[in-house]
């Protein structure tokens, strides 16, 4: 596969969003469409069957929640990026689905286009999430923090400021050139990161951390 270059799978059961995201995806030049699904039976068969490194899955599927593929693929690689697409915005349902593995959350009100630029944000290590609910997340969590020395190992102040440059969106370089460090370094601090908050991913790093009180504002 040449570089930057994304294999896309799709689970969604809405006949015409799935026209939308499929088209979206065959038009970039840049990635593929190699599998689609239409609900959770065949796509635990689709991610099974592996082939791809991005999945776009929904959750509101007719025979199931799609947690479950979410957390099927995080099982199967930490290499596949997971973005969830759905009509959701209930927390509950995005903790759920960041915790199973997911890296991104989107709503489908917005243009099913912008899928496409979202896809590319993951894979340079973004985590794309619509403004709402983002804000309906923060919310949530802004009551009863939680020390960060209940931490059994807690974070330093480079892997601190790490977190919050990579929570505000910036990318490993960018984070690197504003600490000026090596993205290697960042690298390593985001490993440490990851073990102490015992998470696997960016998203459910600044989940935890943002739970906990860690993060500033």
């Amino acid at each position: 596969m040449r570089p930057g270059f994304s294999k896309v799978a799709v689970v969604e059961d809405d006949p015409p969003v799935m026209a939308a995201i499929c088209a979206a995806i065959e038009k970039a030049e840049d990635m593929d469409l190699v599998n689609s699904a239409t609900n959770l039976t065949t796509g635990k068969k689709l991610v099974l069957g592996g082939g791809f490194d991005i999945l776009v899955c929904d959750l509101g599927l007719p025979d199931g929640d799609g947690t479950t593929l979410i957390q099927i693929a995080s099982e199967q690689s930490q290499e596949i990026d997971i973005m969830v697409l759905t009509m959701f915005a209930d927390h509950q349902k995005v903790l759920q689905a960041i915790r199973a593995g997911a890296r991104g959350y989107l709503l489908k009100d917005q243009p099913l286009e912008n899928c496409v630029d979202a896809i590319r944000e993951i894979r340079s290590g973004g985590s794309p999430i619509s403004p709402i609910i983002a804000r309906l997340v923060l919310k949530q969590l802004q009551p009863a923090p939680f020390p960060q020395d209940k931490l059994a190992e807690p974070l330093s102040n480079r892997e601190l400021e790490t977190l919050n440059l990579l929570s505000r969106g910036f990318s490993y370089s960018e984070a690197a050139d504003i600490m000026h460090i090596s993205a290697h370094t960042v690298a390593t601090y985001v490993k440490h990161i990851y073990r102490k908050l015992e998470v696997n991913s960016r998203a459910e790093a600044v989940f935890e951390a943002s739970s906990r009180g860690i993060l500033g504002s």
